[in-house]
């Protein structure tokens, strides 16, 4: 049954992409797993059937004049849009993860040293540098918006809701395709997509691959290997634009 399943799918599919192969392959292995707990067959052909491997898919960024955009689309005026402000500084000035960004701590950012003490994927702990930059709009969060949201409630998380209360990453998530859109960017939106942006200029402003894959937290070097095939499209597209031959 293994060889007449792989004919079928050689025969039935020939010019398929591999993402759909797997999706058919997936569909059979389930109808098979149903077909043994009903006990109308005695084995799973699927099992010795490989998927086909799927190119990894280049993270989604967004250039630097578009990272300053999304940026100062927050009113500032209003304590909400400082707070705002503050945390795209941070997600973009150190590289978090929006679950990490939402449930840091007031005592896990030292402004005066330029770090946040992050718990990642693992319960693996980071200190993060953050900038001079990010700091600078914390300290403006901690002082004059934080203290307002709050009304004298108490919460230890960094950043606040109206509710004093940790912000969800949902929330985060609509607040940063809001901003988007505000700030006039055609493109799919997601926190990640600031992450990606760290990792990508750093890359391209010359920082090494390992000390990128220690400040995104990642423990295996090949996820972060990802990022350098974007910085890669990006040399190429400075050099078909600048160079006499490009």
């Amino acid at each position: 049954q293994q060889t007449e399943i792989q004919r079928y799918l050689a025969v039935k599919f020939p010019s398929s992409k591999p993402r759909s192969i797997s999706r058919l392959i997936a569909s059979m292995r389930r109808f098979y797993r149903y077909a043994l707990r009903e006990r109308l067959l005695s084995e799973d052909p699927t099992l010795q059937i490989e998927s086909p491997k799927l190119p990894r898919s280049l993270p989604k960024s967004l250039n630097e004049q578009e990272v300053d955009d999304l940026l100062n689309a927050p009113d500032i005026n209003q304590p909400i849009g400082l707070r705002d402000r503050a945390m795209l500084e941070l997600l973009y000035a150190s590289g978090l993860r929006v679950s990490e960004l939402v449930t840091v701590k007031v005592n896990e950012v030292s402004t005066q040293d330029g770090v946040v003490r992050v718990t990642g994927k693992g319960s693996k702990t980071r200190l993060v540098p953050m900038g001079e930059q990010a700091a600078d709009w914390i300290d403006r969060y901690l002082k004059y918006a934080r203290p307002d949201i709050l009304q004298k409630r108490l919460c230890d998380a960094m950043f606040v809701t109206n509710r004093a209360d940790m912000m969800t990453r949902q929330a985060f998530w609509h607040l940063i395709k809001r901003y988007a859109l505000i700030a006039g960017i055609n493109k799919h939106m997601s926190p990640h997509v600031l992450r990606h942006a760290f990792a990508t200029h750093l890359l391209n402003h010359g920082a090494d691959l390992r000390v990128v894959q220690m400040l995104l937290g990642h423990s295996d070097i090949s996820t972060t290997q990802i990022y350098t095939h974007v910085a890669r499209e990006r040399l190429k597209q400075l050099h078909s634009v600048h160079h006499p031959r490009g």
